[in-house]
C-alpha cells in the first residue's frame, strides 16, 4: 500500500500493489504513478511486490531515490511499514497492509508522522537561524567566563527582540515562543541540550557522540537519551564554552582536552581530526551530596564489618590501594576511606582533576597542569608527588596512579608516610601487582623486576578491589592483604573479605551474592592485639548467609 504526499501538501488515495506486480514511477504520462515534480525523471524508479517483499529500485544511478533519507543503490532497497520514499520533490509513504490496521488509519499515521517531522524540522531551522543572529549581535563567540546576571538579562532582551522580529514565521510554524526563548538562552549561555541532564541527580555520566546522540548512565546502566544535538556545531559550541573558563584550548593542533565543570564534574572532549565522526564529549558528574560509608552499606556495596575493618586499616596507617575498572566507583570509595583519617593529621591530595572532597580541616589540595598554548608549563602528577614529600605530610592521597608516579608513591610509602591512599585501574586484586610493576617501569629508572616487587611488598598493605557488575551495581568484591614471602624476595596476596555470587534474580536480572570473611587475620590486626588496642572482633565473624 502506498500513500502519496504531493509537493503542494495534498494527498492521493492509497494504492494497492498485488503480489508479482510492479509499478513504474516517473513523470511520463505512461507511468503507472505519474509524479510531476521537480527532480522526477520520465522513468525514475519502480516498486515491485515479490510475494509480500516490497522493493524500490531506481532505473539508473543518475536518478537518485532515497528511503528515510538514505541513498538507494542500483540493487534496490526493501521497504517496511512506515518507510518514506523520496524521488525529487515527491514524497511517498509506504504502508504495509498485512499489519491488520485499516487503510485509512495507516494513511493517517503516515501523514501525521510526516507532519510531525516537518514541524520538528521547522523548529530546528528557526532555532539555528535565531541562534546565529544572537551570536553575531552579542559577540558571544568571545564569551569565556561564566554568564553573569547582567549578561543573562541582556541576552534575554536580545532574544525577545529576535522573537518579535520573526513573530510571523514562528507562528506559521506553530512553535511556542516561550519554548524557543528558553532553548536559545540555554544555547547562548548554558550547555544547550546538556543543561537538563546535568541538573538530573539520577544521571551519573553523559556521553555525547559526533552525530548528535547523547547517552546517559543512570544507576549503572547506559541508555540513549531523548535529548540530542541537531548539529555538530552546537556540540562544538558547548565544548568551547566548557574549556574556555578553565584556561584550556581545543583545536586541530590540540584536539583532546581534560577538565572539569564549576561543580567538579570531570570532562573529556575530543574533536577532529582525532575524533573521526565529529566532536565527542564525556562528562562524569560530580555528586553534590557526597556518598558516605552508610550509603555504600545500604546499597550492598559492602557490609558493616568490611566498613569497620577499612576504618581500622586507615586509622592505624595501612597503605591502601583502591583498584577497579572505569566507572566502578574507585574515587567514591577513596573519598570514604579518606574520611577515616584522623582530623589532627596533615593531608596532601594530588589529582589530575580535583574530585576528592575531604572533610578534615588541614588539607592541601594539589592539581596537575597540562601544557599551555606554547607547549610549556606542564606540571605532571609525578612532580607533585615528589613535591608533596617536602610539604611535611602525615598522609598522601593520590587520586590515581597511571604512570611513573607509581614508583614515587611506593617510595613515599616506604619512607615514613604510612597510611597513604591511591587508586589505579586493574581487573582483579592480583592484577594490581603486575600493573604496579608496569607503572613503576615507566618511571625511567632501570630497576630490576625483583627490586620493584620488593618495593611493592614492603609498601602496600591492603588492596581493595571495586567492581561494577553486569546488572549495574557496584560492589567491593575483594579486600586482600599484600604480604612478603618468607624469603623476602616475592609477595603473596591473601583475601580477607570477598564477594561470592550465588545466582541471578529471575525477572530483574539482578545479581545475587554474599560477602564472606575468609578467616585471614591481617598482620596489623595482630599488632593491635599485641599492643592491647581493643576493636570490634565481630568484624571477623561471618554473618548468617543471605542473598544480597
Amino acid at each position: 500500500m502506498l500513500a502519496l504526499s504531493h509537493p503542494d501538501g495534498t494527498q492521493s488515495p492509497l494504492l494497492d500493489l498485488k503480489p508479482g506486480e510492479s509499478l513504474l514511477l516517473g513523470s511520463s504520462p505512461t507511468a503507472d504513478i505519474r509524479l510531476s515534480a521537480d527532480g522526477v525523471q520520465a522513468k525514475h524508479a519502480r516498486i515491485s511486490n515479490d510475494n509480500g517483499l516490497y522493493t524500490v529500485i531506481p532505473f539508473t544511478p543518475k536518478m537518485p531515490v532515497f528511503v528515510n533519507g538514505e541513498y538507494v543503490s542500483a540493487d534496490g532497497h526493501p521497504l517496511v511499514n512506515g518507510d518514506q520514499v523520496q524521488l525529487g520533490d515527491w514524497v511517498m509513504g509506504f504502508v504495509d497492509t498485512t499489519t491488520g490496521d485499516s487503510d485509512a488509519a495507516k494513511g493517517a499515521d503516515f501523514f501525521a508522522a510526516k507532519k510531525k517531522r516537518e514541524e520538528g524540522g521547522a523548529h530546528e531551522r528557526i532555532k539555528r537561524k535565531l541562534h546565529a543572529a544572537l551570536i553575531d549581535r552579542m559577540n558571544l563567540r568571545g564569551l569565556e567566563a561564566g554568564p553573569t546576571p547582567e549578561l543573562r538579562l541582556r541576552t534575554d532582551r536580545f532574544i525577545l527582540s529576535l522573537l518579535e522580529e520573526n513573530k510571523g514565521e514562528i507562528q506559521e510554524a506553530g512553535i511556542s515562543p516561550e519554548t524557543l526563548r528558553r532553548e536559545l538562552l540555554q544555547l547562548a549561555l548554558g550547555y544547550g541540550q546538556l543543561d537538563d541532564l546535568l541538573a538530573d541527580p539520577t544521571i551519573s555520566e553523559i556521553m555525547c557522540l559526533g552525530d548528535g546522540r547523547i547517552y546517559i548512565e543512570r544507576r549503572g546502566k547506559i541508555t540513549l537519551s531523548e535529548s540530542r544535538f541537531d548539529d555538530p556545531s552546537e556540540l562544538r559550541a558547548v565544548i568551547d564554552r566548557i574549556v574556555g573558563p578553565i584556561g584550556r584550548r581545543i583545536d586541530e593542533s590540540s584536539p583532546i582536552v581534560d577538565g572539569r565543570l564549576p561543580d567538579g564534574s570531570r570532562v573529556n572532549a575530543v574533536i577532529e581530526p582525532v575524533s573521526i565522526d565529529g566532536p565527542t564529549l564525556d562528562i562524569r558528574k560530580f555528586t553534590a551530596n557526597q556518598l558516605g560509608v552508610d550509603d555504600l552499606i545500604r546499597g550492598d556495596s559492602m557490609t558493616p564489618a568490611m566498613a569497620e575493618f577499612l576504618r581500622l586499616a586507615v586509622r592505624y596507617r595501612q597503605n591502601i590501594i583502591v583498584a577497579g575498572g572505569t566507572g566502578s566507583g574507585k574515587t567514591t570509595l577513596l573519598n570514604i576511606l579518606s574520611s577515616f583519617i584522623p582530623s589532627d593529621e596533615r593531608i596532601v591530595t594530588i589529582e589530575d582533576s580535583a574530585e576528592l572532597r575531604l572533610r578534615q580541616d588541614h588539607v592541601v589540595r594539589l592539581e596537575s597542569r597540562p601544557q599551555n598554548v606554547e607547549g610549556k608549563g606542564e606540571i605532571p602528577i609525578r612532580a607533585l608527588v615528589k613535591n608533596a614529600l617536602r610539604m611535611r605530610p602525615d598522609r598522601i592521597v593520590v587520586g590515581e596512579c597511571r604512570g611513573g608516579e607509581a614508583l614515587d608513591m611506593l617510595q613515599a610509602m616506604n619512607t615514613g608516610h604510612d597510611g597513604s591512599l591511591t587508586t589505579l585501574h586493574a581487573n582483579s586484586p592480583r592484577d594490581v601487582i603486575s600493573r604496579l610493576e608496569t607503572l613503576a617501569m615507566m618511571s625511567g629508572l632501570e630497576l630490576p623486576e625483583r627490586a620493584i616487587r620488593q618495593q611493592i611488598a614492603s609498601a602496600v598493605n591492603i588492596v581493595c578491589h571495586q567492581s561494577r557488575l553486569p546488572d549495574g551495581s557496584r560492589r567491593i568484591v575483594s579486600i586482600a592483604e599484600v604480604m612478603p614471602t618468607k624469603n623476602g624476595e616475592d609477595l603473596e596476596m591473601r583475601d580477607i573479605y570477598r564477594y561470592q555470587r550465588t545466582g541471578i534474580e529471575k525477572g530483574t536480572g539482578r545479581i545475587l551474592g554474599r560477602y564472606l570473611y575468609t578467616g585471614v587475620r591481617p598482620a596489623f590486626i595482630q599488632t593491635l592485639e599485641e599492643s592491647g588496642i581493643d576493636y570490634d572482633r565481630s568484624i571477623f565473624a561471618n554473618p548468617e548467609p543471605r542473598a544480597r
